[in-house]
């Protein structure tokens, strides 16, 4: 069995990202939380957002990393994040804002055996 990603992505998402990469340069992706924009995965410049000693790597998409605080990593950690775009505004701080489009954040349970295959978090 392959070692599942712990977060993927749709094409749209791609897409976005490497329209967002054009005009921005390098990115990051931190899953907010709840505060101001709710729970919308975020969408900054490299160097725009200060990740802390407890933001967890949850993987990359298409070369943009993304991170997750870990006391939520701890809510979310059996399941695989599957990261979407769909039509709307995105997030007042997101670099989607704007665009008509944002992202999305879905999800699906691991199965046991793909949990029992993930490896540990890796800490920023």
């Amino acid at each position: 069995m392959n070692t599942p990603e712990r977060v993927v992505a749709t094409e749209a998402t791609v897409e976005l990202l490497r329209q967002l990469k054009g005009r921005h340069g390098d990115l990051i992706f931190f899953q907010s939380g709840g505060c101001c924009d709710g729970s919308a995965p975020m969408c900054y410049q490299a160097g725009e957002y200060q990740l802390g000693d407890t933001d967890i790597h949850m993987g990359d998409i298409d070369g943009v990393p993304f991170y997750m605080n870990a006391d939520q990593f701890e809510y979310w950690k059996h399941t695989q994040l599957i990261i979407d775009v769909v039509t709307g505004n995105g997030g007042m701080f997101s670099l989607e804002n704007g665009s008509g489009k944002r992202f999305l954040t879905r999800s699906r349970l691991f199965t046991d055996e793909e949990y029992d295959a993930l490896p540990a978090p890796a800490r920023h």
